[in-house]
Parts: structure tokens; sequence; C-alpha cells
């Protein structure tokens, strides 16, 4: 009863202390995931690396052979589980809470964990927060779903899980928020941005807690920089913005050539590709992270620098692009980095004796990604919340700003999750009035006044419209027609005869939302629904009309 009572109350398109309190186990379950992949890495990693992520101190051969075998056991692990289910990441995540509430397949969860770990432990170049966004998306709709809620609830504990996963990624909930709403959701609306405001805030905490709340990010030196610089920085965004839509073109223009070829093979070119790299140039190894702490220890040295960023930018450019499971944020953070830290070495003749390297480095990891992911605000947030510093606020809105600008104006640059899900076939885009009503579900607006007649009978479908008054629905069934809705056809009727019209009404579960009503009524513009019970669909709970649909997105829209 209490389970029924809720899932009534998450019909609602309000915030609620039971949504805020799914928000946090959502955000919990997800945690508990991404810790237990972190450590599957960590594990693994310290059986042959010194320290994690470095593998520099790797004998030669064992650093070549560590990709292409790993990306052996991805392909095979692939095979085993179904090729089918091998759509990943958060372009994925994107699509399924858009056309699917969130509904996040199992296999495909799996296949992102292994495949992902994989990834990780054997040094490809790819970023965790990939596969923590998709785990943490199904661990929120598992709940969602073993609750049996709401799809518009599912969709928000799936946002929820989401956020956990950048939170615990990066140790940064504030820009995680702002992730889901700016990024993935794309809205901002406040009866769901509480709960996902929680669920990012226990990820971070659950986290921290194994981990603690060391970042390397948190290594970086930062410190004021003069107004003298600000022209400098304008020049330092447009070249950021530049480099994001070349490296969006670059991997893009990669999916597409190698789309013929099989997965097996794919990988295993990735996984030749990246031990290649590996012998020529190991600090390139790793995921994004690890070309901080090299940007840290050798800020003035150009030659090296240069040559990390290449090395880095293509083998990116090349795991990500043949298939590799991984995320994409980790390494763009990589390379901003290190873009930045080049960039400083020119800028310290404005402030001679004054260490910029850092302050640098922060602003080309926040230009980057946010001409790359199209999420200025997010990147603003990320820099403000893992530097603690006010003083970098300004010259980080500049240099996003720019940035953000020059590859969108000058190069028509979009959203590389855009441009995937495009390639992909996978759906993302909805019109407004289905976004609006995906936010109410059916039984938050069903009619439960009626009665239900098992009988095709006429005369008693007429005692039984005679007995009811004229608001009360009358829902007759028989095994030929299913469920109508029968009614006196008013426009036939005369004082000696009366007329009964019947509309047919196809079925919604009790989970559904206003936009699955809407699509079945939508070409007719009448008629209406009945809600069934999720668990026994013999038991009819309410009716939904068409014009009841059309008055919440004629008056009520502005309230969702």
């Amino acid at each position: 009863m209490w389970l029924e009572r809720l899932r009534r109350r998450l019909a609602k398109p309000k915030t609620s202390v039971q949504l805020c309190l799914l928000g946090v186990s959502a955000g919990l379950i997800a945690a508990v995931l991404i810790i237990l992949f972190r450590l599957t890495i960590m594990f693994f990693q310290s059986l042959f690396l010194e320290k994690p992520d470095d593998f520099t101190t790797l004998p030669t051969l064992e650093r070549v052979l560590l990709p292409v075998g790993a990306a052996l056991l991805i392909a095979l692990f692939a095979a085993l589980t179904g090729f089918k289910h091998y759509r990943l990441g958060i372009p994925f995540v994107i699509h399924r809470i858009k056309k699917h509430y969130g509904q996040m397949p199992l296999y495909n969860t799996v296949n992102q964990f292994v495949g992902g770990a994989l990834a990780l432990i054997s040094g490809f170049s790819v970023g965790r927060e990939g596969p923590s966004v998709h785990m943490g998306a199904t661990g929120a709709s598992l709940l969602a779903d073993k609750l049996h809620l709401p799809h518009n609830a599912m969709r928000t504990l799936t946002g929820c899980g989401v956020a956990a996963g950048i939170a615990a990624s990066f140790n940064t909930p504030l820009a995680a928020v702002i992730f889901v709403m700016e990024v993935v959701l794309r809205e901002y609306k406040v009866h769901i941005f509480v709960p996902i405001m929680l669920a990012a805030v226990t990820g971070a905490l659950a986290t921290q807690f194994v981990f603690g709340d060391a970042s390397e990010l948190a290594l970086i030196t930062m410190n004021p920089l003069s107004g003298w610089h600000y022209p400098f920085l304008i020049l330092f965004g447009m070249a950021l913005g530049a480099v994001a839509y070349a490296f969006n073109q670059n991997l893009m223009l990669i999916i597409r050539t190698f789309k013929p070829l099989s997965m097996f093979p794919r990988l295993l070119l990735a996984g030749l590709i990246a031990g290649l790299i590996a012998y020529m140039v190991p600090h390139a190894m790793g995921s994004g992270m690890s070309a901080i702490t090299i940007a840290i220890e050798s800020p003035d040295d150009v030659q090296f620098l240069t040559t990390i960023l290449i090395a880095k930018l293509l083998a990116t450019l090349f795991a990500i692009g043949l298939g590799i499971p991984g995320g994409i944020i980790g390494p763009v953070i990589g390379l901003g980095v290190l873009m930045g830290t080049l960039m400083a070495f020119f800028a310290q003749f404005i402030s001679p004796g004054v260490d910029i390297a850092g302050t640098y480095s922060m602003l080309g990891m926040a230009g980057l990604l946010a001409a790359t992911l199209h999420a200025p605000l997010a990147a603003l947030t990320t820099v403000m919340e893992l530097t603690s510093s006010p003083e970098i606020i300004v010259p980080a809105m500049l240099v996003i700003s720019t940035a953000y600008v020059t590859a969108l104006q000058f190069f028509g640059n979009r959203s590389i999750f855009m441009q995937q899900l495009d390639f992909q076939g996978l759906e993302y885009q909805i019109s407004p009035a289905t976004e609006a009503l995906q936010k109410v579900g059916v039984m938050e607006e069903m009619d439960e006044h009626f009665k239900l007649l098992y009988s095709d009978d006429k005369e008693q479908i007429k005692a039984s419209l005679d007995a009811i008054d004229s608001q009360t629905p009358l829902i007759v069934h028989d095994d030929e027609n299913g469920y109508r809705l029968a009614e006196y056809d008013l426009s036939l009727m005369s004082d000696q005869n009366s007329n009964i019209k019947y509309v047919s009404l196809a079925g919604l579960s009790s989970q559904a939302t206003l936009a699955d009503a809407f699509d079945l009524l939508k070409d007719k513009r009448s008629g209406a629904v009945y809600i069934y019970n999720l668990l026994d669909n013999q038991q009819i709970m309410g009716l939904l009309r068409w014009d009841q649909i059309r008055h919440i997105l004629t008056i009520r829209n502005s309230l969702l």
C-alpha cells in the first residue's frame, strides 16, 4: 500500500521528500558501483605498476603488449555478450534518458564495466567518467524499475545516477549537477534540481570516504593574473576553440573511416596504435589525469610537453574513435592542462617572476572542456570547485566564452556527444510538448471516477448509462472488442431513440507518462486511454482523455 502511495506521489512534477530520498539512494548505488570499478582498476594496476596510472616504469615489451592484449580481451568479452549491446558512455545515456526515460540495458552496462576497466588498467587514453556515468545511470534505473516507479520519476533518478557518477569521478558535486542539467537533461527545473544535487553530494562523499578528497588537479598551484594578461587570454581562448573543433572533427573522421570494420579488427587496431604510442612516448599512456602530474613537474620543458600533447591527442582520438570503452572528459582535461601549461611559457613574459603555469593549465582545461562538450557553465563550475579560488573566475569566464564562441561561430562546432549520437542513429531530440508531458505520470491526471461493465449487451449498457451521471465515464469490456468507452451519441438522439457510440481505448500501464498518452492520441486529436495497474493488467485504475492532455499543454505547460 505504501508503495502505491509512493508511486502516486512521484507521478507529480514536484519536489518531495520521497523523491529526494530516492535521489540519495540512487547516488549511493552509483557510488558503490563506481567505487568497485575504481578498486578493480587499482588492484590490477598494483600488480605491475609502482604508481597508479604511471606506465613509464614498465619494460618496453610489456608496455607495448599491454594495450594489445587488453583490446583482444575487450573484443572477446563483447563477442560473448553480444555486439548489439556495445553502445556505451555518456552519449548512450543521453539517448536513453531522452527517448526511454533512462531505462538502461544490463548487458550493455556489464560491457561498460569490464571493457572500461580493461582499457584503464592497460593504459588506453580514455577517462573513467564514461563508465562511471553509465554505471551510475544503470544503478538508478534498476532502483526505479525494481520499485515500479512512474517513468517521469525514473528519468529524474537516472539523472541522479549520472550526477553521482560525475561527482565520484572528479570530486566535483556542483559541477556534476550543472553537467547533468546542461549536457544530459538539457533543462533547468527546480523539482529535479534538488534530488540531483543530493545524489551528487552522496556520490562525492561516498568516494571521498574510500579514496580521500585528494585530486590530481588539487596539486596545481594557483596565482592571480594581472589585467595585462587579458588580451592574451582572448587569443588563448580562440586557440582552444580551434583545437576543440579540430579534435571533434578528427574524432568523427576516425569513427566514420573505420565504421566498415567489424568490432574485432577495430579494437585490435586500437590496441596496436596504443602500443606504438606507448613504445615511443610512454608518458602519453593512461587517463587524462596522468598528464596533469607531468605538466606540474615539467612546466618549462616545452619540447617535452609538446611531444606528450601530440602523442596524447593521437592516443585519445584513436582509442575513442576505434571503440575502446571509456570517457572523453578525462583526456580532454589532460589535453587542456598541457595546452595551458604550454601557453604559460609564452605568457610568463607578461608577468616575469610570477608562477602562472598552474593558473593557465586550469584555464586551458576549462576552455577546451567548454568548447568540446558545449558545456561552458559546467566547465566554469569545475574550475571554481577544484581551485576554490575566486581570482580565477573572471579569467576563466573570458577564456571559456572566447573558446566557446570561436568554436561555435567561426567553425560551426557541435557537441561531440551530439555528433556521436547522430552518427550512431540514436535519437535525442524531442518536441517541447513531449518534453513537458514526460514530467507528469498518468496517475497524477487520470480520472478515477468511472464505472466498469464487463458486458456487450446493449440494453445493459443503456441501463448503466442511465444509472450514472453524465460526468462519470462508462468503460465496457468484452472479449471481442476489448475495452471501450460507451456514451450516448448526442448528435443522433431523438425522443424515441437513443444511440450509443463506442470509443476504442488503448491501454497504458501506471508507469507511463502523459507523453505516452499523447503519442497514442495525437493523430486523431480525440479519444482516451485507460490506465491499468502495472502489476495486474486486469485492474483498471483510471481514464485519461485527449481533452485533459490538451488542457495541460495549452494552459498549464508553464508549470512543468
